[in-house]
């Protein structure tokens, strides 16, 4: 198959939310879509943002939506933190500021609430209260760093956009100083790791995302063909005012069995 500049696709990266579900029911077609792929015989990954919930508990929901999904296949900001956390901070205390439970992702690792040694941010919610953030920031300017599992600042719920963790980082970086790493997207880290668990170059996959900025056009950035879809956090402002371009843009994911022909 043919993608940007007639290059050959080997694989098709989806974020989840947005994408495939919303609040975790299906989006018309996105299992068949997804069942195309596969008889293709074109590699599958899944990178997404949520942090409500560890990689197995993700695939596990995907399947009771009536989709084939293997566990394997799932990339959360929780499972890539959790790998930087081991390779960045081994052995040290952590303190976790999330919305759901993913500790099954970050097994080997030492929480310590009362006297942690990393701050690790993931998804905002209820957790992320007045006396929380002040901790936080007590914490970072007594030279405890800290990580972000992602900077997206909102995600599509059935009820609408709701914010997320990205909207706090630049107050908690000026008050603090301090530039707060993050692992998931929008860091392109997180495209070439999921491309390299495929076993696909990046210029060999597609991207398919409802975040104009931090799915398609940062996968762009780093050789991704990006696809853009009309559901989810989509909002059609936002793609009138871009000063960049997606490289494709369908009504939902139900149409990429139908895009893959044309870019073949």
């Amino acid at each position: 198959m043919n993608g940007r500049a007639g290059r050959a696709i080997d694989g098709v990266l989806f974020d989840i939310d947005g994408v495939l579900v919303t609040s975790w029911q299906p989006i018309d077609g996105a299992a068949a879509a997804l069942a195309d792929v596969r008889e293709r015989g074109l590699a599958r990954a899944f990178l997404t943002n949520t942090t409500s919930r560890s990689s197995g508990e993700i695939a596990a929901l995907l399947r009771d939506a009536g989709m084939d999904v293997d566990d394997a296949e799932i990339v959360t900001a929780g499972r890539l933190t959790a790998e930087y956390l081991r390779t960045t901070y081994p052995g040290r205390r952590v303190w976790m500021l999330n919305s759901g439970d993913v500790a099954a992702d970050f097994a080997g690792i030492e929480f310590d609430a009362a006297d942690p040694e990393v701050v690790v941010l993931g998804g905002a919610g209820p957790e992320y209260d007045h006396a929380s953030l002040s901790r936080v920031v007590d914490l970072l300017l007594g030279g405890v760093p800290a990580v972000a599992m992602h900077r997206g600042q909102v995600w599509a719920s059935a009820d609408g956009l709701q914010v997320d963790v990205g909207l706090y980082l630049p107050g908690l970086e000026e008050i603090s100083g301090t530039r707060i790493v993050s692992v998931g997207k929008p860091g392109v880290s997180a495209f070439l790791a999921a491309t390299e668990l495929m076993g696909t170059a990046p210029e060999s996959t597609v991207m398919v995302g409802d975040d104009l900025v931090n799915d398609v056009l940062r996968a762009q950035q780093v050789g991704l063909t990006g696809v853009l879809v009309r559901t989810g956090k989509f909002r059609p402002s936002v793609l009138a005012h871009s000063s960049e371009t997606p490289d494709h843009v369908v009504d939902s994911v139900a149409e990429l069995p139908g895009l893959l022909d044309r870019l073949g």
